[in-house]
């Protein structure tokens, strides 16, 4: 039984299926670090030099001039830039993770037409009861 339990774990699916996962976590650190290091810069400069990971807000009427200074005094901060940020790192995903599968299936082998269907078992003894009388 634990041999059939190894070839079932080892067959080719699960084995792809394992590879994906892992590629797809190094392809997501990936593509954070493309958003958050290369896009946002981008975007902020684009918008009038706005960092989009800094923006926060706090309830109340008092300023803090960084998160981790409204965190600090103990307030709580709805930290919408980063939201954007992993916003953004979903689409990018998205869109790679779009682009592989389109590429993977374009490399797959065409799948072939089905055989023509002969005689069924009754036309055959059809004929061959229709030989045997003549």
């Amino acid at each position: 039984m634990l041999k059939e339990f190894k070839n079932f774990i080892m067959t080719g699916n699960v084995i792809d299926f394992a590879v994906a996962v892992i590629m797809a976590g190094a392809l997501g650190a990936v593509i954070n670090g493309f958003v958050s290091k290369i896009a946002m810069p981008l975007i902020g400069l684009v918008s009038g030099g706005v960092s989009f990971s800094d923006k926060f807000w706090t309830p109340g009427d008092e300023v803090y001039a960084t998160v981790a200074a409204a965190k600090e005094a103990g307030v709580a901060a709805v930290e919408y830039g980063a939201w954007i940020d992993t916003i953004i790192s979903l689409l990018v995903v998205g869109f790679v993770m779009f682009m592989i599968v389109k590429a993977y299936n374009k490399t797959k082998k065409p799948a072939e037409p089905a055989a023509p269907a002969g005689p069924s078992e009754v036309d055959l003894l059809m004929e061959i009861r229709d030989a045997l009388k003549k």
